[in-house]
């Protein structure tokens, strides 16, 4: 096996040697978990004869310095903590494969044209902590005090809190100065079947949607016998949800039928709180809507839609009342077209032929590429979803996309 391979493998059997569950892993952000994995890493790059470093937010980096000093460097990274009963690939594939790279590049001898920095963040996954890209931004010099104050969904307690439990420094993190923009490429499984069904190793992403969400809505009605409360007159939570649910999706059907990008989801639902019981009609449902697109307008016009579909529902069941809650978006953030230019260059020669596709979630890139600077992704194909125990990849794929960046890398396409 090439290098490449073999430091895969066993970057993704180290790291997944923690925190693991009877189904799936669970390193959530600033965890003793996460830290841990980040420790393999950095026990990685030393065993490359680099020095890691980590920054006020526990951000991991590792350099290996360039030929040309003054070039422009290439950051190559993504994230080790999970959502609770993740996969094996989300995040980590990516940090595996900037290790390889790495690796190979020590093997080879040569020396690159720039700077090469692996970068570990903290805190992608935005399930922990209701914002986005909490490492990456901190990284960027763009974490807020507000930032700090949110509060992680397991334990209550604020995040800067589980900085501190960490051995960080929250207010460092904040005052961090923004670097110098450099060039940011993050391989990451893809989130869906497109390239399973094709039969295609990986991807170039030319794009990260943005998106609206209503983590805490709900749907308050009356609660009423099941066996005596009539058809009539009945303001049942659960049918409103169900209305809901059907007028939004005829909503995405319509925004699609004329062309636009769109992705309509309703993710917790619950009914079932304590004062629910068999013989209940439900007088209350919590859930949460997540709304995503390539283009801002066409966000704006699926609240639009929904915030008439709700006003129907109201209109037409006395007793019913939708309160959604809090709002937060994330914007659309256009990938670098000409780093996906190289890479399809060297993956030509290699015999690829990659498509170029759009990310529907949310990625580390997505906020190098909103603070300014060259960002890309390299999607591998994946089967059985995302997000889930059951993620799927070929170890191979990922090694085939390390190799078309090292050659970009060594030949000066990126």
């Amino acid at each position: 096996m090439s290098v490449i391979a073999t430091t895969i493998d066993r970057v993704l059997e180290r790291v997944n040697a923690i925190g693991t569950l009877k189904a799936g892993f669970s390193r959530p952000s600033y965890s003793p978990e996460e830290g841990a994995a980040h420790e393999v890493i950095a026990d990685e790059a030393r065993h490359l004869g680099l020095t890691p470093c980590r920054d006020a937010a526990g951000n991991l980096a590792a350099t290996l310095r360039g030929a040309d000093p003054e070039r422009t460097p290439l950051v190559i990274g993504s994230h080790l903590d999970t959502v609770h009963a993740g996969g094996a690939y989300d995040g980590t594939a990516g940090v595996a494969a900037g290790v390889a790279l790495l690796a190979a590049l020590r093997e080879g001898g040569g020396i690159p044209p720039a700077d090469i920095m692996l970068m570990v963040t903290r805190a992608e996954e935005s399930v922990w902590f209701p914002v986005s890209y909490i490492g990456s931004r901190a990284a960027l010099g763009r974490l807020t005090r507000a930032d700090l104050d949110v509060v992680r969904a397991d334990t209550g307690r604020p995040l800067a809190d589980h900085m501190r439990d960490a051995g960080l420094d929250p207010e460092a993190a904040v005052q961090a100065p923004a670097p110098r923009p450099a060039r940011f490429l993050e391989m990451h499984i893809e989130q869906g079947p497109v390239l399973h069904s094709a039969d295609e190793p990986f991807a170039l992403v030319t794009g990260v949607r943005g998106g609206l969400r209503y983590r805490t809505a709900r749907i308050d009605g009356v609660w009423a016998h099941s066996g005596g409360a009539p058809r009539e007159g009945r303001a049942d939570a659960v049918v409103a949800f169900a209305e809901l649910v059907r007028g939004m999706n005829a909503a995405w059907d319509a925004v699609l039928a004329q062309g636009h990008d769109l992705a309509v989801t309703f993710g917790r639902v619950d009914a079932a709180g304590p004062l629910h019981a068999m013989a209940k009609v439900a007088g209350t449902l919590g859930f949460c809507l997540d709304m995503r697109s390539d283009d801002p307008a066409v966000l704006e016009r699926a609240d639009a839609m929904l915030a008439e579909v709700v006003a129907r529902i109201e209109c037409e069941t006395p007793g019913i009342k939708v309160d959604l809650g809090s709002r937060s978006r994330s914007t659309p953030v256009p990938l670098s077209a000409e780093m996906a230019d190289g890479l399809d260059r060297a993956a030509r020669r290699l015999g690829h032929a990659p498509r170029r596709m759009l990310s529907g979630g949310g990625h580390d890139a997505a906020a190098f590429a909103a603070a300014g600077w060259d960002s890309a992704m390299m999607f591998i194909r994946n089967w059985n979803g995302s997000h889930c125990p059951e993620e799927g990849m070929d170890q191979a794929d990922l090694a085939r996309a390390v190799e078309v960046v090292h050659a970009a890398v060594m030949e000066g396409d990126l």
